[in-house]
């Protein structure tokens, strides 16, 4: 009796193919048409599989759905990364809020670190250097950038160890000495230890580097 229930109620998903057809606002995606109904659509690499009069089976659609729904999952990583490079965990929470399973999103994983597309030990070499370059910021600061992005420890100490923190933190506040210079000695102290320790540098770093900073604004003005 629940038999004749469930196919009362759910429709016959299996049939012979009788037409695949690109759609007209996806050319990726082809619409699959059973016994001269619409069926499903899928991606047109996995529609590469199929031909005009093939049967399938309910086990073979659901197979066919499930490598579209992989296919798509990479697709959409593919798309976050065109961006920039991203973390692993960058990716998993992407592609989690996207509603992808578990299962697909481990796949997609492993397909993107197959093609070299994910490596959390280059992505954070890559983090740093391009703080280095344009947005100086001390060790403090870049760590917990890293660790937001869930990379490992190990990851985050190799990326750090290339960092000289006392150069970067004189980049961070070169520019900023011609605009305090007008200030007494304790008021630019005050703003640049301010300005140094919002951007994650050692105390003994910045300490230094307000020094070096002070001393550069009176051999000017000597000068």
């Amino acid at each position: 009796l629940v038999s004749l229930i469930l196919t009362c109620i759910l429709p016959q998903m299996s049939g012979t193919i009788t037409k695949l057809e690109i759609q007209k606002r996806n050319k990726e995606r082809v619409n699959v048409y059973l016994d001269e109904q619409f069926s499903f659509g899928v991606m047109l690499s996995v529609a590469l599989e199929l031909k005009k009069g093939q049967v399938l089976s309910d086990a073979d659609i659901e197979q066919l759905k499930q490598q579209d729904n992989r296919h798509k999952a990479y697709q959409r990583a593919l798309n976050y990364l065109s961006f920039r490079a991203r973390s692993r965990v960058e990716i998993e929470r992407y592609l989690r809020d996207k509603k992808y399973d578990p299962d697909v999103i481990a796949a997609t994983i492993e397909r993107l670190d197959e093609a070299g597309l994910v490596d959390d030990t280059a992505f954070a070499e890559s983090w740093v250097a391009n703080r280095e370059r344009l947005k100086p910021k001390g060790a403090r600061a870049l760590r917990y950038e890293l660790q937001q992005k869930g990379l490992s420890e190990t990851a985050i100490d190799a990326a750090l160890e290339q960092i000289d923190e006392s150069e970067l933190a004189w980049r961070a506040i070169e520019k900023k000495v011609r605009q305090w210079q007008a200030l007494d000695e304790d008021g630019f102290k005050r703003k640049a230890m301010a300005y140094l320790s919002r951007r994650g540098f050692d105390y003994d770093v910045t300490i230094e580097t307000v020094e070096r900073a002070w001393q550069k604004v009176t051999s000017e003005q000597t000068g």
